[in-house]
């Protein structure tokens, strides 16, 4: 049975358990797409853990979205559960997806998922996002040190180029996200009950600012230090 006044809570958890659903698809793609390039068996095996990673994630996820008293399965749209080539090089389009869903996805995610946390109480709630949390400081560092095998790769010096040229629409696909061209975060009043943060949710409007100053104190200087303009 529904809990009364737990909608939101349940609507947010239900999207959560297929965003993870979907994250676990798209890396799993990405590591063969690693193999067949031949990359070094470390990045292999990171990309492998955080497969399994995402879906111990939209397991909890699950777990949470049930106490909340959800019964409806996710919706799982089947057309994003894999990647789609674009270049003739095969390097160029792991490039591509590692700036876009780790260098700058699992990046932000961190303190988007910290803020979240900061005002979670209710205990399996507080238990999902404390592993989630955790978890996604290493699905960060994957991105960028597959960003830096790049870099010393055959295509090394077509990379800097690339992102440069790449990175505006992927930072407006972002700000369409969790910035102030989403309509939502935009028009957000910050008006949320606490039994809502207590289940780990936090008004969009609070997103914004959060990609803001990602993009100044974590954005910029990664990408600088690897010879990138942002």
């Amino acid at each position: 049975m529904p809990v009364a006044g737990l909608h939101r809570v349940r609507e947010e958890w239900r999207a959560r358990i297929a965003a993870e659903y979907t994250s676990a698809a798209i890396t799993q793609h990405l590591v063969l797409w690693l193999i067949q390039a031949g990359a070094p068996p470390d990045l292999l095996d990171a990309g492998l853990v955080i497969v399994n990673d995402e879906l111990a994630h939209s397991r909890l996820s699950h777990e949470v979205y049930v106490a909340a008293g959800g019964d409806t399965p996710p919706a799982l749209q089947r057309d994003g559960l894999g990647l789609q080539r674009h270049d003739a090089r095969l390097e160029i389009d792991i490039l591509r997806i590692a700036v876009r869903v780790f260098c700058l996805g699992e990046t932000v995610a961190v303190p988007l998922f910290r803020h979240l946390r900061a005002a979670c109480t209710q205990p399996i709630a507080r238990a999902a996002l404390d592993r989630i949390l955790r978890d996604e400081v290493r699905h960060r560092d994957f991105g960028w040190d597959l960003l830096d095998w790049l870099l010393a790769s055959p295509i090394a010096d077509a990379v800097p180029a690339f992102v440069t040229a790449h990175l505006p629409a992927m930072l407006d696909e972002l700000e369409r996200t969790y910035g102030t061209a989403n309509e939502v975060v935009a028009t957000d009043d910050g008006v949320m009950a606490d039994e809502e943060r207590a289940w780990g949710l936090a008004p969009a409007r609070d997103y914004a600012p959060i990609l803001a100053k990602t993009i100044a104190k974590e954005y910029r200087p990664r990408f600088a230090a690897r010879a990138i303009t942002l």
